[in-house]
């Protein structure tokens, strides 16, 4: 009897590939019930939520990962790459895995908690199912336990380790909660994607993209649920926004304080948090000289990030630690070295 836990995230698929993997509830039932008819699995349980899809089953000695593999990507009839796109853990690893996961260590955002129920669910539906049994009751309830430990013990949540997590964090400063705010990106790179993302998972409701090339902004615009505008159009848009990311390439400023200037009667001198993460930069330095505009450059964001993720792994470490220490207390059959 061995434990094995097969599945892809937001770090090994792009979403067209998670789409093609990710259950609704319907579907779930009906994946668990076709999963414990198969050969060799004597449990089960699926996690899918929109940044991850995963398989945890309790399976006879003679099976393991490459059949489960092959069975999951026949019942969704995938047959396009596979190489990196899958991650897989056995026994003990597995069951750590697993306490990550519930302990938001393996999130998009470090320590987010809305996981943590997203776990409890797939769980509790299989549970309900009659698809859990010794093994992956007394794992599922362990990693539970691993989740609230690491969220009072220790301090993971704390500061943003990425560029664009320390915008979303300074935004939040400023506007408390980021919930209803509208945003616009100048520019459609990589970073203007990945700040427009943070930004929006925790609560944007309108994100506008602008670019020079009409095309590539909207692709961006699509990927990310927004709205193209014409790079000749986003200045009137300034009286209607809370939140500029600036990430042209442009070799000159783009963002003048005559734009902002311009629109602060309509705005109503509300506050507008400008980030530039451009070199060179494309908004105008004095711009941050406007009472209500709160101006930071990727040098400032760098350094929040660089401080943060310092003090994060001070804390991943006190975390592992946790999390051996419980799956030790475990025990659990094909899992532990006691066992």
């Amino acid at each position: 009897m061995k434990l094995i836990c097969l599945g892809l995230n937001h770090e090994t698929a792009p979403v067209g590939v998670r789409e093609i993997f990710a259950l609704s509830e319907a579907g779930l039932d009906r994946e668990t019930e076709s999963l414990l008819a198969a050969a060799d699995v004597r449990e089960g349980v699926i996690l899918s939520t929109c940044n991850r899809t995963e398989y945890y089953a309790v399976v006879n000695g003679g099976s393991g990962v490459t059949e489960l593999e092959n069975w999951i990507c026949e019942q969704r009839g995938y047959d396009g790459n596979r190489e990196g796109v899958f991650y897989h853990f056995e026994a003990r690893e597995a069951a750590e895995h697993l306490c990550r996961v519930a302990s938001g260590m393996n999130s998009m955002v470090l320590g987010e908690t809305e996981i943590f129920g997203q776990v409890k669910q797939a769980y509790k539906r299989s549970l309900e199912g009659g698809a859990t049994k010794t093994v992956l009751n007394k794992l599922f309830q362990r990693a539970f336990g691993v989740g609230k430990k690491v969220r009072t013990q220790t301090r993971i949540q704390e500061g943003a380790t990425s560029v664009a997590g320390a915008s979303v964090e300074l935004a939040e400063k400023v506007f408390g909660q980021l919930k209803g705010s509208s945003v616009m990106v100048i520019g459609a790179g990589e970073m203007s994607r990945k700040t427009a993302r943070a930004l929006q998972s925790r609560g944007a409701s309108s994100v506008l993209v602008t670019n020079r090339s009409f095309d590539k902004a909207v692709d961006l615009a699509e990927e990310i649920d927004g709205r193209a505008i014409p790079f000749d159009g986003w200045e009137e848009e300034l009286a209607h926004l809370d939140v500029v990311i600036a990430a042209t390439g442009a070799p000159h400023f783009v963002v003048k304080p005559g734009h902002v200037e311009a629109v602060r009667r309509k705005r109503k001198y509300r506050p507008l948090i400008m980030i530039d993460i451009a070199v060179p930069r494309d908004i105008d330095p004095r711009v941050g000289e406007i009472e209500e505009v709160y101006l930071y450059d990727i040098d400032t964001l760098q350094e929040m990030a660089d401080q943060a993720r310092k003090r994060r792994e001070e804390q991943l470490r006190v975390c592992e630690t946790i999390i051996r220490e419980e799956v030790d207390k475990a025990h659990l059959p094909g899992v532990t070295e006691e066992s």
